[in-house]
């Protein structure tokens, strides 16, 4: 169980990786910040299917609902995480409060994929 914990633990964290720090647009970067924003909600909704990929490909499909529930659980707290990023965090990377708002956003979107991960092994 703790192997297979750790494995979707990484593999959440290249998607994570790969979501917000390559194929971010600056469009879903601005977007973030509006509530509602078809660009906020086109980055998390990128969010949801990486997570079911991961699940899916680690877990296989017998675990598509759980998949499924976890992925939606994803998509509203990175989208409300962000959301509040972008509302209450500096925003000036020369700022050391930009770090320690960027920081705690990491910190609770892969604390979101321990719960998760977690849960469904």
């Amino acid at each position: 169980m703790i192997n297979t914990v750790l494995f979707l633990l990484l593999a959440l964290q290249v998607k994570h990786w790969y979501v917000d720090f390559v194929i971010q647009t600056t469009a879903e970067v601005n977007g973030k910040g509006i509530y509602g924003n078809i660009e906020g909600i086109k980055h998390s909704a990128k969010h949801l299917l990486g997570t079911l990929l991961v699940f899916l490909l680690i877990l296989g499909p017998t675990y598509i609902i759980p998949a499924f529930i976890a992925s939606a659980i994803d998509f509203v707290t990175h989208y409300h995480i962000d959301w509040a990023k972008m509302n209450y965090g500096n925003r000036d990377i020369t700022n050391p409060k930009f770090w320690n708002h960027l920081g705690l956003d990491q910190m609770l979107h892969h604390t979101v994929y321990l719960f998760l991960a977690y849960s469904l092994v």
